[in-house]
């Protein structure tokens, strides 16, 4: 199977982050909870500076050097934390734009919180830019012109910026707009806006490891320790600056104003912005069948609804008349079609009709359970081994199918969260002596939870669970993607070995 250039490199630099940091704390598997720490460091360096900080033509500059150099090893410290954490976040937001572009998930059902996630890059970068104006330094003065130009360029405000602000008349209310955008109106915005970002995902998390998160903010503290940030000059609209040290993460288009008019940044910015938010439609991908809900094998349980990692499903009032309470009710506009919901099912056990059509309450049409356990035991029928080992896989990890070997043969899911616990337990009891199921790489599953919620139900932390009878010594779990085949043959290969160990060792204790 071929993997595309883009996610090639993106998942080595994964594996390479995974060597360094281990799958738990590695922070590309967490950049958008990195990304809600890094507010909560700026929100809470920000109030700290806020105390001592003199928002004035005359005072903004010396309240900061002050706090720079007569008070470094605090007031100092968190201005520089604020600043690198200020940059720290506008690279995790890159880096997890990439990282859907890369694995393709931000087209089909997903175009909502791509769609949605492009304004909210811009609106940190706007806070940025009017947290440099306030150290009121030549920086900050070169980018209150050219934020005059960009918003004179706009045609209902021709003129007003730069003749209240920039004109020689600059006056103390500049800071009292600017100290209300940056402290209370642009993060009040983005809240909301990051609230609208995460409405259709369900389980949505905010914390990081905790093990990541103090790394990060030591390391922060390091560098800003090493190396401090500092101001420039204090601004002086009678003088045009020399030498900037730009910060391009958030000032990157302002260079521009130099050779640009004010309208042509517009135009670049709009039309880069648009490009971005088509991107869902302008590289297509069809979702699969949705998830249909089966009445008559429903009793409302809501493990579905608990499962879901789309937010796709909700519990209502029974219509059937029948003696339960609720129904399962799915969104189709919402649904991933991952059949997470299907295996976790407790209708989905394969034991319940051995003679007869499996039946569930909830199932995927182009992959139902009732297919899931004929292909099962028509793919131990097939084997011939003296140990014989079925591999479940997805479509978004190793294709299972190329695990195949003298001892083994995959099976390919729709995503590995929708396997139902019991079927391995039939697959066990149907002539398998092993099961391997790989997916995704753990904290990287393309449906967000299917790795997950897999592995608590094997280990009886999540309803439906596998039942204490299974023989767990049978049932191993390694999830990777394609570029991670070499590590899963290897443990394929060891498993194999620890099931001809326990085949000797029950013989060995039968002749005896």
């Amino acid at each position: 199977m071929l993997v595309n250039p883009v996610k090639r490199a993106y998942l080595m630099l994964e594996s390479w982050f995974n060597l360094s940091f281990g799958t738990a704390w590695n922070p590309l598997y967490h950049l958008g909870t990195l990304s809600f720490f890094l507010f909560w460091v700026i929100l809470v360096t920000g109030i700290y500076l806020f105390i001592p900080f003199h928002g004035s033509l005359e005072g903004a500059h010396a309240s900061v050097e002050w706090m720079t150099n007569e008070q470094w090893y605090i007031a100092g410290v968190m201005r520089s934390l604020h600043r690198y954490a200020s940059d720290a976040v506008v690279i995790t937001v890159l880096l997890h734009m990439f990282k859907e572009v890369a694995s393709s998930r931000f087209q089909g059902f997903r175009w909502f919180s791509w769609v949605t996630g492009i304004p909210n890059l811009w609106m940190i970068i706007t806070i940025g830019v009017t947290g440099y104006w306030l150290v009121w330094d030549e920086l900050a003065q070169y980018v209150a012109i050219g934020s005059a130009r960009l918003m004179d360029a706009v045609p209902l405000l021709t003129g007003a910026m730069t003749r209240n602000f920039v004109s020689g008349e600059m006056t103390d209310r500049f800071f009292i707009l600017i100290e209300f955008l940056h402290l209370l109106g642009q993060p009040l915005l983005l809240v909301f806006m990051l609230w609208i970002h995460v409405k259709r995902m369900s389980n949505v998390e905010i914390n990081p490891p905790r093990g990541l998160a103090i790394g990060t903010l030591l390391g922060l503290t390091v560098l800003s320790l090493i190396k401090p940030a500092v101001s420039h000059a204090p601004a002086d609209l009678t003088t045009v600056p020399q030498i900037l040290n730009i910060d391009w993460f958030y000032l990157n288009v302002y260079p521009l104003l130099d050779i640009w008019s004010g309208e042509s940044v517009w135009i670049l910015t709009i039309v880069v912005t648009v490009l971005l938010m088509m991107l869902p439609w302008l590289i297509p991908k069809k979702d699969g069948e949705k998830a249909v809900v089966d009445l008559d094998h429903c009793n409302g349980c809501g493990l579905c609804f608990d499962d879901c990692p789309f937010d796709a499903i909700t519990v209502q009032a029974r219509t059937d008349g029948a003696k339960f309470e609720h129904e399962v009710v799915v969104n189709p506009s919402l649904c991933g079609a991952c059949g997470i919901c299907a295996g976790s099912c407790p209708s989905s056990n394969p034991f319940r009709t051995p003679k007869g059509e499996l039946k569930t309450g909830i199932d995927m049409p182009q992959f139902t359970a009732d297919e899931m356990r004929s292909q099962t035991k028509q793919t131990l029928e097939s084997m011939h081994g003296e140990i014989k080992i079925l591999v479940f896989g997805c479509e978004h990890g190793l294709n299972a199918n190329r695990l195949d070997s003298e001892y083994s043969k995959g099976m390919s899911l729709i995503c590995s969260g929708m396997l139902p616990p019991t079927l391995v337990e039939y697959a066990l009891k149907h002539g398998a002596d092993g099961v391997m199921v790989t997916g995704c790489r753990q904290n990287d599953c393309y449906f967000r939870f299917g790795n997950r919620w897999t592995r608590l139900r094997f280990d009886g932390e999540r309803k439906p669970a596998l039942r204490g009878r299974a023989d767990r010594q049978r049932i191993r779990i390694h999830g990777g993607a394609e570029t991670d085949k070499n590590e899963i043959k290897a443990d394929l290969k060891d498993f194999h070995q620890h099931l001809v160990e326990l085949k000797q060792a029950e013989r060995t204790e039968a002749d005896d």
